[in-house]
């Protein structure tokens, strides 16, 4: 989950991440103990998984905000495996157990970026994946970890549910991701409630016009919607289901 975005204020995105841990925390507590070891959205993942990956990436993104303080280089994670069987480990906890993770590990990643010096945000990190990022987009990290996961969890938390300007930044980010896609045909998107555009695929001709709301654009965009709300044309006419055109996309990471 990156970024594009090179101005981002990671005080502002902080408060941000703060409410959308509290989200999911409430809606963590509704949950029935028996539901965590339900599917959850993600292929060969319960709840549980979810809520232990989302208390494992707390803890990472701490390594790393101590990796920008220090100067050291700290890796996210030990290992990939090491990172897999923290996961499987705590998967299976029952719920308060699970809920108390979820809420310590927020607050070790809250204090560890409350405590970082102004000038370390400029810091130049590594994520797990290898690539490389400034500190400053650590928090909008988190923030996507915690919005696109909530959904996940499939339990009422809806993209209809993400704050506009959460669903607007990852609808440029992910437009700029899929722009250059081969294979993908050339899509224009309109977002009708903010006026946002993107294209996506090839340079030829545009083939589809996607229109809806930002946050269903996004939804798609992020593999979190198969293209409800949305609609589509082609050859300047509307699609009946507009879900049978719109092409298959890559996985977000």
């Amino acid at each position: 989950m990156t970024t594009e975005n090179t101005e981002l204020d990671p005080q502002a995105t902080l408060a941000q991440v703060a409410e959308s841990t509290e989200r999911l925390l409430h809606t963590v507590a509704a949950l029935e103990p028996s539901s965590l070891a339900e599917p959850s959205a993600l292929p060969g993942w319960t709840r549980g998984h979810v809520l232990a990956h989302l208390a494992r990436n707390a803890d990472s993104l701490v390594n790393l905000l101590e990796s920008a303080r220090t100067g050291q280089d700290i890796p996210q994670y030990a290992s990939a495996a090491a990172r897999e069987e923290g996961i499987e480990q705590g998967a299976g906890r029952p719920l308060d157990e699970q809920l108390a993770d979820l809420r310590t590990s927020a607050a070790r990643l809250a204090e560890a970026a409350a405590a970082l010096p102004p000038q370390a945000w400029g810091a130049t990190l590594k994520h797990r994946h290898g690539y490389t990022f400034p500190a400053a987009e650590l928090p909008w990290k988190r923030l996507g970890e915690l919005e696109y996961h909530h959904v996940d969890l499939a339990h009422g938390y809806t993209p209809a549910h993400w704050p506009e300007e959460f669903a607007a930044v990852e609808f440029g980010n992910l437009a700029a991701k899929f722009a250059g896609v081969d294979g993908l045909p050339a899509i224009e998107l309109l977002a009708d409630d903010t006026a946002a555009k993107a294209r996506l695929g090839g340079a030829g001709a545009v083939e589809l016009r996607v229109e809806g709301p930002i946050r269903a654009l996004t939804a798609w965009l992020s593999g979190r919607s198969d293209g409800d709300g949305l609609q589509v044309h082609r050859d300047g006419g509307p699609l009946a289901d507009p879900r049978t055109a719109l092409p298959a996309l890559p996985p977000m990471a």
